[in-house]
């Protein structure tokens, strides 16, 4: 999903009161997880990773973000960013794999038994045909803002939005063998949407242990690597995310750091100073949830190599894994 946005600040991290303290995580996942990354790059392994430098994207904007600890901002990326086309993937970018089935049935038992995450696949394939609908505003606690995006594309076409359901099957399915009752916001069964509000509703409602919103990127080309978005301390109107900051925090570099070791790929080489976390405070889905979230960025599909991945049946589920381990540490403490 691209986005324009200001520049961002380093995140203030907090201590959850029900867990051990975001310090001990952070030095004990996040560097690991990049040290890793050392490691594969240094013994040759695949281009696949992180590229050079560049100036980066934020995601939606006019309100002010922070990131995780670089002082500097990204750029914005041009508007068309955001506007799929109806062309599939050409060969040299690789086509697409088929999607995992849609319908897997929930597993009885296992070591998420009793244990509810909620999926959000970003954006809906068919966003693009509701202009008027998903224009609309919605109250985000902060500020309005959009009901909902038709999200990006690769230069070849390939939507963002069939990617996120696609990688929302593949983690559902390895979630739902670890025991836990998984529900998607959505699954290509409704015309578009949901708002970002609903979105936010639906787990809180289900009353998520995790919940996590899958995204990919739009930015510039040279712009490479996955980042995960942490929710950012709010108390504005509806929005209140106190409780949740610290939670979030902990299952977000969870999942970068096993996102790192599942993939390697390495963390934005444009956001995040490097380490893979970004904390925003502008996004309606974590600003109004009340359970642990965080969305996360898998990849940039406006970048040509990082699109290679993306469109790859293989690595979406090295990306549906990783994301699957974080999410089970996190849950299993």
């Amino acid at each position: 999903m691209s986005y324009t946005g200001p520049d961002f600040d380093p995140p203030q991290l907090r201590r959850s009161p029900l867990r051990r303290p975001l310090t001990v995580a952070i030095a004990a996942l996040v560097p690991g997880a990049l040290l890793g990354w050392g490691v594969y790059a240094a013994v040759g392994g695949s281009d696949d990773g992180g590229g050079g430098g560049g100036s980066g994207a934020d995601r939606a904007g006019g309100v002010r973000t922070s990131q995780a600890p670089s002082p500097s901002g990204p750029a914005s990326p041009t508007d068309d960013a955001k506007r799929p086309t109806d062309a599939s993937p050409s060969a040299t970018a690789g086509k697409p794999s088929a999607s995992p089935s849609k319908s897997a049935p929930a597993a009885a038992s296992g070591p998420l038994k009793g244990k509810v995450v909620v999926i959000d696949p970003g954006h809906n394939p068919g966003n693009f045909q509701h202009a008027s609908e998903i224009n609309r505003k919605v109250n985000v606690g902060t500020h309005w803002k959009e009901c909902d995006t038709t999200g990006t594309a690769t230069n070849a076409g390939w939507p963002e939005a069939k990617f996120t359901l696609d990688v929302a099957h593949r983690l559902r399915t390895l979630l739902e063998e670890q025991g836990a009752t998984v529900k998607l916001t959505q699954d290509d069964d409704r015309p578009f949407g949901p708002c970002v509000d609903e979105r936010a509703r639906i787990g809180n409602e289900a009353e998520a242990d995790a919940a996590i919103s899958i995204h990919a990127d739009g930015s510039g080309t040279g712009n490479r690597g996955f980042h995960v978005i942490l929710p950012g301390s709010v108390r504005d109107g509806a929005a209140d995310t106190r409780a949740i900051v610290g939670p979030s925090a902990e299952l977000g570099q969870r999942i970068a750091g096993n996102f790192v070791r599942a993939t390697g790929s390495a963390p934005s080489n444009y956001v995040g100073g490097g380490t893979g976390l970004v904390t925003r405070t502008d996004l309606g889905g974590l600003n109004l949830s009340t359970v642990p979230k965080v969305f996360i960025e898998c990849g940039n599909m406006r970048d040509s190599k990082d699109a290679a991945l993306l469109t790859s049946g293989a690595w979406r589920q090295k990306a549906a894994q990783g994301m699957s381990e974080g999410i089970v540490s996190f849950l299993r403490g």
